[in-house]
């Protein structure tokens, strides 16, 4: 009788055959599993790739600071509507604004794809750098930039649903091909980069209102010096695009600064409005000049060294008033916000 001791029926060389069948059958079986798995990791990858891509396309950083400018106007037409700041109104015209901001973005970048090619800072953009094609880019911009405008028509009101896309279209028509021809581009674009807070306002209430005006007046006149510091910092880099930003233009640097300094300058009395007509109290009225005298500070410091737009040595200066600016005016609102009056 065979036993156990005797190697059993089938011998040694059987079982090592039997071993290595099966280690097989379970090598077959893990082939799919891993390679399922790689799949798996592969196409998150890609999803998180094409994320990132139409994050950019949309410009959404900057899509975020549009957004919060028109939670301001909204805030402030609904108290004067004697109505809740945090209805359900707060979210269409919020999605609504986010939607056309991101359109018009991805729009602006098909029309200055071949711009964005030659200036570092954006030439790994998706279209520049072939990761996304411009009929692709186009068709995402113009279902944004035409649904955005319908969603604010029905859910807000015909009159900020056109105003939005009468925004979006001197943005495209008229400041986007400016930037190719003169400096006057940044004033031009200074009317549609204001509407943001207006279109928050005419949400609610449908209408332009003196407090609308006042409210775009700040928005209109903190751009300068904003945009005139990213202008001069990248100055090298748009003259490679052939955008003709004033420190592109003039690269002495003396119209640039001394603009620079006139509208921090304006911006104290313009951002102290809202406590004439009642719209904030004494808290905001010193936080305002407080807040005014600092950026005027900062642009002081970038004027003083009279440095021209080509010195190296400037670009420190002009980073600090770019950060100041991107402070500012987030904290003006919030400060408005807080003290504003019944």
């Amino acid at each position: 009788m065979l036993s156990f001791g005797d190697r059993g029926v089938l011998g040694e060389p059987g079982i090592q055959a039997l071993a290595s069948t099966a280690g097989h059958q379970r090598d077959q079986r893990s082939r799919p599993s891993v390679r399922s798995m790689s799949e798996k990791l592969a196409s998150a990858r890609r999803i998180s790739c094409l994320v990132r891509d139409y994050a950019e396309l949309t410009k959404a950083r900057i899509t975020a600071l549009i957004v919060l400018t028109a939670w301001c106007g909204y805030f402030f037409g609904a108290h004067k509507s004697g109505i809740s700041a945090w209805s359900a109104g707060l979210f269409h015209a919020l999605l609504g604004v986010a939607l056309v901001s991101s359109g018009t973005a991805a729009l602006n970048e098909v029309l200055e794809c071949d711009v964005d090619s030659r200036m570092r800072r954006t030439a790994q953009r998706p279209l520049p750098a072939g990761r996304m094609s411009r009929r692709q880019a186009g068709i995402a911009g113009l279902l944004l930039t035409l649904g955005g405008s319908m969603y604010l028509a029905i859910s807000a009101n015909p009159f900020t649903g056109l105003l939005v896309f009468f925004t979006a279209l001197v943005y495209l028509a008229a400041y986007t091909p400016l930037k190719r021809m003169s400096p006057i581009c940044t004033f031009v674009g200074a009317f549609p980069g204001a509407m943001p807070v207006a279109l928050g306002w005419t949400a609610v209430r449908g209408r332009l209102e003196m407090e609308t005006l006042i409210l775009f007046a700040i928005m209109f006149v903190w751009q300068f010096p904003h945009f005139l510091s990213i202008a001069w910092l990248y100055r090298e880099d748009y003259a490679r695009g052939d955008i003709r930003m004033l420190p592109v233009v003039a690269p002495d640097g003396k119209s640039t600064l001394w603009r620079i300094l006139a509208y921090s300058a304006a911006l104290i009395p313009v951002s102290i409005l809202p406590v004439v007509t009642g719209m904030a109290g004494r808290v905001y009225l010193v936080g305002a000049v407080l807040l005014g005298a600092a950026l005027l500070r900062f642009s002081y410091g970038m004027v003083l060294p009279q440095l021209p737009a080509t010195a190296p040595a400037s670009k420190p200066h002009a980073r600090r008033l770019l950060q100041a600016t991107i402070v500012y005016l987030p904290l003006l609102f919030a400060l408005m916000m807080a003290n504003s009056r019944p």
